[in-house]
Formats: structure tokens, C-alpha cells, sequence
């Protein structure tokens, strides 16, 4: 299963074949395997409220999103051993660094995750 996230907001995609974690094992896992992140990958992580890159090998952009899929907060550029929290969050969209930006996703965005078979 895969997701595709666009912004209906501003009318730009975040994503076209993201991951999701949505099991305790997943979740855990997170991207700490991975060695980076091609431009339309990323990893939907629910429910999560925060997300740390200890132990990661590359930076991401982190996007936050309540149970409506409006953004919370963003965290562009999370380089290494940080940590990122929002409470008003339900799940957590990681990203190739640069995607916030080039999407232009900010607080108060709608977001779209649409699930599709990989």
C-alpha cells in the first residue's frame, strides 16, 4: 500500500509513493534503515505526535497533521540527533528535504492522503 499526499491548499504534492507506518513495529522503525529519501518518497507515520533523527543517516522535512489532515506545524530541514513535537498532532508526514518548500505546505494547510495499491 502506498499513499499519495498532495496539499489541496496550495494545490502542489508533498508525495506520490509514501510509506505508511501505522504498526508499532513500523512506527519504530521509522526511516532508520533508510539512506535517504528520492523526491515522492516519504513515510506516514499514525499515529505519532513526535518524531526524533537520532541514529538517521540524512535530514528530513517533517509535517504535522490533526485527525482532519490540516497541518499543525512543520519542521523543514531536521538534520540529526533532534527531536520534533507537536501535541496538536494525530500522525507525522517525513519528507525529502525540500519538499515543504517546494510545496509550499504551511500551518493551516488541507492536506489529501489518498491510499492506493503500490
Amino acid at each position: 500500500m502506498k499513499l499519495r499526499i498532495r496539499n489541496l491548499t496550495k494545490g502542489t504534492t508533498l508525495a506520490d509513493r509514501a510509506d505508511i507506518a501505522d504498526t508499532s513495529a513500523k512506527r519504530k522503525q521509522g526511516l532508520l534503515k533508510h539512506t535517504g529519501l528520492a523526491e515522492g518518497e516519504g513515510l506516514w507515520i499514525v499515529p505519532c505526535e513526535g518524531v526524533h533523527s537520532f541514529f538517521m543517516k540524512f535530514a528530513i522535512d517533517v509535517v504535522f497533521i490533526n485527525k482532519k489532515r490540516v497541518v499543525t506545524k512543520i519542521r523543514p530541514n531536521m538534520v540529526k540527533s533532534r527531536l520534533a513535537l507537536s501535541m496538536r498532532a494525530h500522525s507525522t508526514i517525513e519528507l525529502p528535504v525540500g519538499m515543504i518548500e517546494k510545496s509550499r505546505t504551511a500551518a493551516g494547510d488541507q492536506l489529501e492522503l489518498e491510499k492506493y495499491e503500490g
